[in-house]
C-alpha cells in the first residue's frame, strides 16, 4: 500500500479539508501499532482507554491486534485522549518494534510493568527522532564491536566482562588512562543516550535502561541519577555493557546486573592500572582525590579496595559506615551532571540544531513525525528535570 503522508500535512495541502474527511482517512490508514505504542506513552491499560472512549477494552483490544479498525469518531476522541494529533494513529512514517524483553532495565524487578511499556515506546520514539534527523546530517557511525542493524554477535568482545571492557577500551583507542566524558564518548562512537523525564515524576522508577535491538543502540539515562555524576558515569558504562555482553539475552538476570557492574569497574578504572594507587589501608580523603582523577565515586573505590584485595572485608564495611556517616554531616556530598557538560547527552540536539541551520523547522519536523510540539521538545533534550528542590511562597 502506498505511504500515506500525516493528516496535517493533507490539511496544508488542502485547506478545505474538513475535520471528518481527515479523521476518515487516518481510520482508513489506522496502524495498530501506533495505537499501542501511544497508549503505553500515556500510561494508560486497554481498559482505561476503553472507559474514556465508551467502548469495551475488549474492542480496544481488536483495534490494537488489527482485527478490527477503529471509526472515524473513535479515531479524533483517541488522539485527544492519548494527547497526539490523529494523524499520528496513521501508517505510513517509519517505525521500528521493540518487544518488551529487548530492554535491559536497571531496576527490573523494582520497575511496575505499565513504567517499562511507557520506557520501550519512549525508546522507539527515540529512534523515529534519530532517524528523521539522520536523513538530513551525518551522525557518527556506530562503532560497537558485534554490532550491526540491531543486533549484535556474540562473543565479538569475548564473554568475560573484564576482558570485554579492556577489549572495547582498545578498540576505542582510550589507552588505560582516566576517560574525562563517559557519555560524550559513547556519543562519538555512534550511540544514541538521553537524559529526558520521559515519564514525568514516575521516570526514577524506571532508573535507567539500554537496548541493541534498534537499528541503532539507544541507552536511556534518568535525571534521578543526575545529581551524583559519578553514578550517572557508572550507569552509563552499565548499560554500556549490556549491549556488548548481552543483546540475545533475557532482561533481568541478576548474574548480568553483575557482570555489568564488573565491566563498569573495569572500563572506568582498569584493574591493571588503578591497583598499584589504591591505599593499602582505607582512606577515605586519598579515595576522594583518586576518584576525581578517575571520575569515579568514592563508595566505587571502597568496593574496588575490597575487590582487588588491599584491604579486608571489615575494614571494607568499616570504610562503609565511616562514608555514610560523613554524609550525615554533610561532608563527601554528590555533585550534579549539569556541572560536567561532556556527561550531559548532546548527540541529538547538536544534531537537530545543525538540521536547522540548513532549513528544518521544529513546526515542520513535528508535523513530519506527527508529534505535538512538547512532545518533540522532550525528545530532543529541551525539556530536562531540574533535579533541585522547588521553593514554593504561599
Amino acid at each position: 500500500m502506498t505511504d500515506l503522508p500525516p493528516a496535517n500535512v493533507r490539511r496544508a495541502s488542502q485547506p478545505q479539508a474538513s475535520t471528518g474527511s481527515v479523521l476518515v482517512s487516518v481510520a482508513a490508514a489506522f496502524d495498530p501499532d501506533r495505537l499501542t505504542q501511544a497508549r503505553r506513552l500515556a500510561g494508560l491499560t486497554k481498559r482505561a482507554v476503553a472507559e474514556q472512549l465508551g467502548v469495551s477494552a475488549v474492542a480496544v483490544g481488536q483495534w490494537e491486534a488489527g482485527t478490527h479498525p477503529p471509526r472515524p469518531d473513535h479515531i479524533g476522541v483517541l488522539a485527544e485522549v492519548l494527547d497526539v494529533p490523529p494523524s499520528f494513529l496513521a501508517a505510513g512514517r517509519p517505525y521500528a518494534r521493540l518487544d518488551d524483553s529487548a530492554a535491559h532495565f536497571r531496576s527490573l524487578r523494582h520497575t511496575p510493568a505499565h513504567q517499562r511499556a511507557k520506557a520501550i515506546a519512549f525508546a522507539e520514539q527515540v529512534w523515529e527522532l534519530v532517524y528523521a534527523l539522520e536523513r538530513r546530517v551525518q551522525l557518527p557511525p556506530v562503532d560497537l564491536p558485534g554490532f550491526s542493524a540491531g543486533e549484535v554477535s556474540k562473543g565479538a568482545v569475548g564473554g568475560d566482562p573484564l576482558q570485554a571492557a579492556q577489549t572495547l577500551r582498545r578498540h576505542w583507542r582510550l589507552g588505560t588512562e582516566p576517560i574525562p566524558r563517559m557519555v560524550r564518548v559513547m556519543e562519538a562512537h555512534g550511540i544514541i543516550v538521553t537524559l529526558v523525564p520521559f515519564a514525568g515524576n514516575a521516570t526514577a522508577t524506571v532508573d535507567a535502561f539500554s537496548t541493541s535491538h534498534l537499528p541503532r543502540p539507544i541507552v536511556v539515562l534518568t535525571p534521578d541519577r543526575a545529581n551524583d555524576v559519578y553514578r550517572h558515569r557508572f550507569t552509563a558504562a552499565h548499560e554500556l555493557a549490556h549491549l556488548l555482553l548481552h543483546g540475545d539475552a533475557v532482561p533481568g538476570d541478576l548474574l548480568q546486573e553483575k557482570e555489568a557492574d564488573a565491566f563498569a569497574a573495569e572500563f572506568l578504572t582498569p584493574g591493571a592500572v588503578i591497583r598499584p594507587q589504591l591505599p593499602t589501608r582505607m582512606d577515605l580523603k586519598a579515595l576522594e582525590r583518586l576518584g576525581q582523577q578517575w571520575g569515579v565515586s568514592v563508595d566505587s573505590l571502597v568496593y574496588r579496595c575490597r575487590e582487588v584485595g588491599t584491604v579486608s572485608d571489615p575494614a571494607y564495611r568499616r570504610a562503609y559506615q565511616r562514608l555514610a556517616q560523613l554524609r550525615n554531616l554533610g561532608l563527601f556530598q554528590a555533585e550534579p551532571v549539569d556541572k560536567y557538560p561532556g556527561e550531559v547527552p548532546a548527540l541529538i540536539t547538536r544534531a537537530y540544531a545543525l538540521a536547522e541551520e540548513h532549513g528544518l523547522t521544529m513546526p515542520a519536523l513535528a508535523q513530519e513525525l506527527s508529534y505535538r510540539l512538547p512532545r518533540l521538545r522532550l525528545l530532543l533534550g529541551q525539556e530536562t528535570a531540574d533535579i533541585r528542590p522547588q521553593l514554593r511562597l504561599v
